[in-house]
């Protein structure tokens, strides 16, 4: 499964970007899918997930009320909608997926991750 991640750019604070993340391959089921980010200097953290099954969601302390994790199954794409945007919120965004093969279902789940797209919030 490649993903390739989207919209990303360079915006001022109490601002807003809508990131993409588009899933291609053949014969497969996502489970999960989610966005990550890494600030220089830190460690990767999680931002949101979500379920394809129920579209539950989960999201980090630091951008609860403000972005909004969404997905379009039958596209394979998944959004992270990001609203007041602060300087803090400047990294590179992943997108990693949880999914089976369709040909290898019980070699269990696999996990793919995007190439990244850059966020830069200016104060």
């Amino acid at each position: 499964v490649q993903l390739v991640e989207s919209g990303g750019g360079l915006v001022q604070a109490g601002g807003s970007l809508r990131l993409s993340c588009a899933a291609s391959g053949n014969g497969f089921s996502i489970n999960v899918m989610g966005w990550y980010r890494q600030a220089p200097g830190k460690q990767r953290e999680l931002v949101a997930l979500i379920t394809s099954s129920d579209s539950r969601t989960t999201y980090a302390d630091s951008v609860k009320g403000r972005f909004t994790i969404s997905r379009d199954n039958a596209k394979n794409t998944m959004y992270l909608q990001m609203n007041s945007l602060q300087p803090e919120d400047t990294a590179v965004y992943f997108c990693p997926a949880l999914y089976l093969l369709h040909s290898a279902i019980l070699a269990g789940p696999r996990s793919s991750w995007g190439q990244g797209t850059q966020v830069t919030v200016s104060s």
